[in-house]
């Protein structure tokens, strides 16, 4: 993969599976059959580090799925990365339908109320109703904005913007 690439984590390793060096995958999607095919991946540590990896098996159990990656043998060196993110190249993604987009696509967006910017998309938090965009904002405390009809309109992954229509009930 080049090492310019935008890269989006499709996957965290939640545990090793027994002790040949298998690990448990919570994917993000589980409907997705994208690490099936065993796409090129990078492994991202809690540190920031990164490291380029290979699926050498995968399949699919009851809302996990199981994984060898090549150079990991035993349950030693699958423990030890536990809790390290999955990652593909945001170009294996593809387009999103009409009217929807990637969550990974909102990062960095500029966020308006009307013409007044406030702020850029630092990430998106996942709430077990909603999920919200945490806004930065220069000089002033971080900002969710629920990802709801009633608070956001517009959003333009191409220009980078999105329109928050209103901030009543927001603290």
């Amino acid at each position: 993969m080049p090492s310019d690439a935008k890269y989006v984590a499709v996957a965290e390793i939640a545990r090793p599976h027994g002790v040949r060096g298998e690990l448990k995958l919570k994917v993000y999607n589980i409907e997705s059959d994208l690490l099936l095919g065993r796409p090129p991946l990078r492994l991202r540590f809690e540190d920031g580090r990164t490291q380029d990896a290979q699926l050498s098996q995968i399949r699919r159990v009851p809302g996990a799925m199981l994984a060898t990656l090549r150079g990991v043998e035993g349950r030693d060196a699958a423990e030890a990365l536990r809790r390290v993110q999955i990652e593909v190249s945001r170009s294996l993604l593809g387009d999103a339908e009409e009217g929807e987009y990637f969550i990974c696509d909102l990062i960095g967006c500029d966020a308006y109320l009307g013409d007044a910017p406030l702020g850029v998309v630092e990430h998106v938090q996942n709430y077990p109703t909603c999920d919200a965009l945490v806004l930065k904002r220069p000089g002033k405390p971080r900002l969710e904005v629920p990802l709801v009809e009633r608070h956001v309109g517009e959003v333009d992954v191409e220009a980078k913007r999105i329109e928050v229509l209103t901030l009543e009930g927001l603290s």
